[in-house]
């Protein structure tokens, strides 16, 4: 929804005022603090309201998120919209109510000239994501607010920048090609495959030359399932997280709360196919044959053995879709069925008793399940066989050293790291942390520039 306000209030700069009222569903979101880099990390330009208590929520007899409500130069409500809302659609209305109020001589045109609030002076700006590769030792981070891919070894050492001049969707060599707040990537040889999530784009990169190709998606969020078209004809919907498994692609695709496949082909990403693997589009936490279970803005992936283990993040759970031919999905944390979607919290313990908050990644150490329980600030590790959830490291905070004193704000990227360790995007700090499972140490990879 944010992407289309912001092309209205761009549309309409001196007639048309947005202001957001954000009534949270998960405890962390009241906190006013967590509001404000979320307003940064979404780049958000117009006034937002707290609505910490649903004072406004209750005023306004809101029942959905979002609801959009239409308020005339007089102070009238004269337009209410449930869910979600294109430009397109909303452009006729707008602009006739803008003929009537123009002739009733009750319409001011001014901008009022509000400056968005920039983000800390850093390296990295609410990285989303990171992946490492065991092979050639690359250490890959989606820095999501530069608009970029960066690419480095272990100690920090960058050796290419691929993106970030400013944020759009084009293709070309390293310093010509653009994303909008790229979130998953996954290294598969000699390439990098992205979620490229605001673009509602899948692109490759070659690492070889840093030259980007957009292998799915059409740039604009899709509002339909997939017609059988090529994949470069396919609308997708806020892709969130990419992974290679037996020669496909992964695609965690949140918007639609489903999770997709696209076959590789001998041609690396030039596929003639991708769609649905998983969910049925539903939003819900409800387990079954894989098409037929619900899914909730599916926002991580870890391939394993046995199946495709997934962050659930609108559900706060950690599941999984098996290998099988009549794959199932089976949850290892959450609550299934009617009311799992407000099951959340934060606790230790077997599946009757843990709970997590809105995670958003999850990594595999051999047999070993970790995720990224974001809004609880932790990493916690989950033992599917016994459906038990333990936290391995985390508190609200900046800090590094043992795993005691280690504090995290919102990780949003997890992934297996060289030897036992883990690698954490660390997002609102600005920065990666490596995890070294034997020392029990953690540490801030500060990238180095050329």
């Amino acid at each position: 929804m944010l992407p289309q306000l912001r092309k209205l209030e761009r549309r309409y700069a001196d007639t048309l005022q947005i202001v957001s009222v954000h009534s949270p569903k998960f405890p962390t979101e009241r906190e006013t603090e967590n509001l404000r880099q979320a307003i940064l990390r979404l780049r958000i330009e117009h006034p937002v309201l707290n609505d910490a208590d649903f004072k406004y929520w209750q005023t306004f007899g809101a029942r959905a998120w979002p609801t959009l409500y239409f308020i005339d130069p007089r102070g009238n409500v004269i337009g209410i919209h449930e869910g979600e809302l294109t430009e397109d659609m909303a452009a006729p209305l707008i602009e006739g109510w803008l003929v009537e109020y123009e002739a009733e001589q009750i319409l001011t045109r001014k901008d009022l000239g509000l400056v968005r609030e920039t983000g800390r002076d850093s390296a990295l700006s609410f990285p989303g994501k990171v992946a490492w590769d065991d092979s050639s030792g690359r250490l890959v981070v989606s820095d999501s607010n530069n608009d970029r891919i960066v690419v480095s070894d272990i100690d920090g050492n960058v050796s290419q920048v691929i993106g970030g001049s400013e944020a759009g969707f084009t293709d070309g060599s390293a310093s010509e090609a653009w994303f909008n707040q790229p979130q998953g990537v996954e290294v598969f040889g000699d390439y990098v495959f992205v979620a490229d999530n605001e673009n509602h784009a899948l692109r490759r990169i070659d690492l070889r030359d840093g030259s980007v190709t957009t292998i799915a998606g059409t740039g604009e969020q899709a509002r339909m399932m997939p017609s059988g078209e090529p994949a470069i004809r396919t609308a997708l919907s806020s892709p969130w997280d990419v992974a290679v498994h037996d020669g496909d692609l992964y695609i965690a695709m949140a918007g639609i709360h489903q999770i997709w496949r696209m076959p590789l082909g001998d041609q690396v990403g030039d596929a003639s196919y991708i769609g649905p693997w998983g969910g049925s589009g539903r939003e819900g936490i409800v387990d079954g044959p894989r098409m037929q279970s619900e899914l909730a803005q599916v926002s991580g992936l870890a391939p394993g053995p046995t199946g495709l283990a997934f962050a659930d993040s609108e559900s706060s759970g950690v599941r999984e879709i098996s290998w099988d031919p009549d794959g199932r999905t089976t949850t290892f944390i959450g609550k299934t069925g009617q009311g799992g979607l407000f099951h959340f919290g934060d606790a230790d313990g077997g599946r009757s008793v843990a709970k997590l908050q809105h995670p958003l990644d999850v990594a595999r150490v051999g047999d070993e399940l970790y995720v990224a329980d974001t809004f609880n600030h932790k990493i916690k590790q989950v033992f599917p066989l016994n459906e038990n959830v333990n936290t391995l490291v985390g508190k609200h905070g900046a800090a590094l050293g043992s795993f005691s004193e280690l504090e995290l704000d919102e990780p949003g990227g997890l992934t297996t790291g060289p030897g036992r360790s883990l690698l954490v995007a660390d997002t609102n700090n600005h920065r990666i942390v490596h995890l070294d499972l034997e020392s029990r140490q953690g540490r801030e990879i500060v990238l180095k520039f050329p």
